[in-house]
């Protein structure tokens, strides 16, 4: 039977209207993902509504497209001025920038699209085989055990400095953790640092946060007369060479899928978190972690990789709980009920071959996505060649536009300009950005697990002790700290 569902899903997605769809819909999401501030979920969102008089095969293929092709379209905006076109990649600028700077923005796209495909591909074999494992792993994170992923994530900051200096990675982590501390808690709804203004109380959003902290210093960089030396130059596509890398690192793309998964999972945390944590998992596993931050190709391919093999990771406990696993998986599952299926414990049950359907179609969309990419790929890397005085205005643009249109309020605009200034001012004390917006991203995961976890503990923190996989997490950070402050290092060389 499983052999039949396979075969009449590849049949259907092999239709000319079906092929036609994936191909629309992906180019669309990889459009909007390279676009700042259009996030895979509004894509997803924006789509389902336009999908209801469709066929539902139709419907799926189009839906899985899209949020295939956002996810991965962010990676070339990263990589070719800096700016993330999704939060799910901003991990990928911090090497994919300083290639391209260099002349390899060609090589860094072909990596990071194969690295994007492979991983999803990845992802779709867990989807296929370990859902239910998986699924019950999930269920036993409660309250204390997301509280300690999110410090875990916290600590992973010392880790995503290029000058080596964990303190002020720290540091910039927990002053994003505060600023997502503003607006209503999530436990009694009570304002916070909001000072009587109703546009802070609905809290600070994402997407204008991550725009002003990567896009606004650049573009200010791009006018300074020291911005003015010699033009980047282009390079181009090396088909050969590229898959000579990712062949190369091989092994990093296996450990960055299976976080990917395992984070994708977790209801809550979503593709961004994927990416830091593969990320930071091939830097310390690497003999040279001092590269990464200076356009190391394996620091691209990690976090492509992690965070698109969050997809098939979020779409387990859609399938299996009805719980979504991320923020676009939310709005799939809105759409997966629109059109007449019902995920959950008896989705097996009533629906059998709609797991291998969605399996199938994300294989497919994967494989169009990376044919895709490279076609827009080859016109976008000409950006580099542009100079930087006459792109710059059309980027801001693009910034100011992306803002708006998370909620059609011109606060968010504001609230990029004030980011952007503490975009320059972390970047002229030489205190990394990229921890500040992933504090900004786990703040609400730390602040309502904590809080719900004392409520439910009557104020006590002896839960926390109690619990295996938290053990297992107060380990891991503990050993993190002191891996960061070098305290493993020194006892090396003192036993050498």
């Amino acid at each position: 039977m499983v052999l039949q569902y396979l075969a009449q899903a590849v049949i259907t997605v092999l239709s000319p209207l079906n092929i036609l769809v994936l191909a629309l819909s992906v180019g669309s999401g990889l459009v909007m993902g390279m676009l700042p501030g259009l996030s895979a979920t509004m894509a997803i969102a924006l789509l389902t509504g336009l999908t209801y008089n469709f066929p539902t095969q139709t419907a799926l293929i189009s839906l899985l497209g899209v949020y295939v092709g956002s996810i991965s379209g962010g990676c070339q905006s990263a990589i070719l001025l800096n700016i993330p076109g999704t939060p799910a990649s901003a991990a990928t600028a911090l090497d994919g920038f300083p290639m391209a700077r260099r002349g390899d923005g060609g090589h860094a796209i072909f990596v990071a699209t194969t690295s994007s495909m492979f991983g999803t591909l990845l992802s779709v074999v867990f989807v296929l085989t370990l859902t239910p494992f998986l699924t019950s792993m999930a269920l036993k994170f409660a309250s204390w055990e997301f509280f300690l992923l999110s410090i875990f994530g916290i600590m992973i900051c010392g880790a995503l400095t290029s000058s080596g200096n964990a303190l002020k990675g720290w540091i910039s982590g927990i002053l994003g953790l505060l600023v997502a501390m503003i607006g209503l808690d999530t436990v009694d709804t009570f304002a916070r640092f909001s000072f009587g203004n109703v546009n802070l109380m609905s809290n600070i959003q994402l997407i204008p946060v991550m725009i002003g902290l990567f896009g606004f210093p650049e573009i200010v960089r791009a006018f300074k007369k020291e911005g003015e030396g010699t033009p980047i130059k282009v390079s181009k596509f090396e088909p050969k060479r590229g898959f000579a890398s990712v062949a190369h690192h091989w092994v990093a793309i296996i450990r960055s899928s299976l976080i990917g998964v395992m984070v994708g999972i977790i209801p809550g945390v979503g593709e961004d978190t994927g990416g830091w944590l593969s990320y930071w998992a091939s830097k310390s596993q690497s003999k040279n972690p001092e590269s990464f931050g200076t356009g190391n190709e394996l620091g691209v391919i990690s976090a492509e990789a992690g965070n698109n093999a969050c997809i098939g990771g979020a779409i387990i406990p859609v399938l299996s709980l009805a719980v979504p696993g991320s923020a676009p998986a939310a709005v799939l599952l809105a759409a997966f009920l629109m059109h007449g299926y019902r995920p959950g414990p008896l989705l097996m049950t009533e629906s059998p071959s709609f797991v291998y359907g969605v399996s199938i179609y994300l294989i497919a969309a994967s494989l169009v996505m990376w044919l895709l990419a490279m076609l827009i790929a080859r016109g976008t890397v000409r950006i580099l060649g542009i100079k930087k005085k006459l792109l710059m205005p059309i980027i801001f643009l693009l910034c100011v536009i992306g803002s708006y249109l998370i909620n059609y309020n011109l606060f968010d605009v504001k609230v990029m300009f004030v980011f952007g200034l503490v975009g320059l001012a972390l970047s002229s004390a030489n205190f990394p950005a990229a921890p500040f917006l992933l504090g900004v991203i786990l703040g609400p995961m730390t602040d309502s697990n904590l809080r719900r976890g004392l409520r439910l503990s009557d104020g006590s923190f002896l839960p926390m002790f109690q619990r295996p996989i938290c053990i297992f997490f107060l380990i891991i950070i503990i050993g993190m700290i002191l891996a960061q402050l070098g305290v493993f290092a020194k006892l090396k060389k003192e036993r050498a």
